[in-house]
């Protein structure tokens, strides 16, 4: 689009237009100012313009999304696996033995549940390496509370218009549909049929604080429309009002609850002892959970690492090669700090070379990588320490910035060099061992200007966009 970003009349032009089509569509957050209501809102930040994205990468992101759900659930499924691969992990990782603490109690009681469910968002960059042509590199899947389904279903729309305004109606024809929010509905609502209950309602499990309500809403009325009731609760409402009958079903306030949809409990803040109560209570009920402890611990960053070593992808997924294939052509190189001499001298290269890497944390939610002189600060300090395994490095991958306006309420209109991440939604729902729904849900492109080294929407760093296929 350069001859746009140049237009400063045109620009103008067409950012107004494009507010005004964002909250027509429904491009929604609620403010900073007051994060509990829903009578002062703005638009979701965007970009002007939808950006630049190599069609076949986009294609080849679509093409192992089914893939991806094979190996998550997979994973969810091997205790062995789970428990070597994070042995180091939850020795320095409070949040991450926590989790794993429930995660083994549920299975010496034995599991309630027989009805599985998996939303998952696989999220990549393109890397331009030295010979500049583009590859698709994995950052990492986010297995809980993956965000913007809904609110993106929404935002190809004001893309569309902007372009048209632009005068690039032929453009404006080749942006696809995108709806994600109907994708997740769909997984969520064959759970819940599976699970067997007329009655049982949905629940989202979600925070105290909800900026981003109607992202959520965007797939909550795709259940409502499906003629699905859905309860919105949080931890505590869940330690005050859950409990469970006798053949462990949940209930919640004397309603029978079919499935538990986490929008919320990835991050260890939000836990205090009540609501590690309230996990486990949610955990031994025969509720679907989305996801249940098992697949969250399958999304830590220490399982993506271990994923990348040689032979591990073949073990886990024996007699699906091609599959193998498909998941290793987008790995970036990944290294584990766990103690012993390979892991010295992997420290010692990223602290002689900080900017080749970043330092990653059992962490989601954005915002928690380090980079560059950070990177080296903190290994530097934690490198003679089992504190070091609680970190995965990764190579550092390097995108081609492009120009583009990044529209931002109460943000002045500016130029910016930005660069892109695609998230892929996944879903799939297993009901005892066969896999009864497998398949990718839609996309999601999140563009930031790039002195934002980490960060995503929700995070306030990253904006929501559209892919234009190149």
């Amino acid at each position: 689009w350069q001859d746009v970003v140049r237009d400063a009349a045109a620009v103008r032009e067409a950012a107004a237009v494009a507010v005004d089509a964002a909250l027509l569509a429904g491009v929604l957050m609620r403010t900073g100012e007051q994060p509990h209501a829903s009578d002062v809102v703005n638009y979701a930040p965007f970009t002007l313009l939808p950006s630049a994205v190599p069609r076949a990468l986009f294609e080849q992101a679509y093409a192992v999304q089914q893939d991806f759900n094979l190996l998550v659930d997979t994973i969810s499924q091997n205790k062995e696996f789970l428990e070597q691969t994070l042995a180091s992990t939850i020795k320095v990782d409070d949040f991450t033995a926590r989790l794993f603490r429930i995660y083994m109690q549920v299975l010496e009681e034995g599991l309630a549940q027989t009805v599985f469910l998996g939303i998952n968002r696989s999220d990549y960059m393109f890397d331009h390496g030295l010979d500049s042509t583009a590859a698709l590199r994995q950052i990492e899947i986010n297995t809980i509370a993956a965000s913007f389904g809904g609110l993106t279903s929404r935002t190809a729309d004001v893309h569309r218009l902007v372009l048209k305004v632009l005068g690039k109606t032929e453009e404006a024809s080749h942006l696809l549909p995108n709806n994600p929010a109907k994708g997740l509905a769909l997984g969520i609502a064959k759970a819940w049929e599976f699970y067997g209950s007329q009655r049982a309602v949905v629940m989202f499990l979600v925070e105290d604080v909800q900026r981003n309500i109607f992202d959520q809403r965007c797939v909550e009325n795709e259940l409502w429309n499906r003629n699905i009731r859905v309860v919105r609760k949080r931890f505590r409402d869940v330690f005050e009002q859950g409990s469970l009958d006798a053949s462990r079903r949940l209930y919640m306030d004397g309603q029978e609850v079919a499935v538990v949809y986490y929008r919320e409990g990835y991050v260890p803040q939000v836990y205090d002892q009540q609501n590690w109560e309230a996990r486990l209570l949610l955990e031994r009920s025969r509720a679907v959970k989305c996801p249940d402890i098992a697949t969250q611990l399958a999304g830590t960053k220490k399982v993506q690492q271990a994923l990348s070593q040689p032979g591990t992808l073949e073990k886990l997924l024996p007699g699906h090669p091609e599959a193998v294939a498909r998941i290793r052509a987008t790995f970036a190189g990944l290294y584990s700090l766990d103690e012993g001499e390979e892991g010295d001298r992997i420290a010692a290269t990223a602290i002689a070379d900080p900017d080749r890497f970043v330092l990653k944390p059992q962490r989601e939610g954005g915002g928690n990588n380090l980079y560059g002189e950070e990177l080296r600060e903190v290994l530097e300090k934690i490198k003679d320490s089992p504190e070091r395994t609680s970190y995965i490095l990764m190579d550092k991958i390097k995108p081609q910035p492009a120009l583009n306006y990044l529209l931002r309420a109460h943000s002045p209109l500016q130029v910016s060099e930005c660069i892109s991440e695609l998230g892929i939604f996944g879903v799939y729902v297993r009901q005892g061992q066969e896999l009864v729904l497998n398949q990718a849900a839609g996309h999601l492109l999140r563009t930031k200007a790039i002195e934002h080294a980490d960060g995503g929407v929700a995070a306030g760093v990253a904006v929501l966009d559209t892919p234009y296929l190149v």
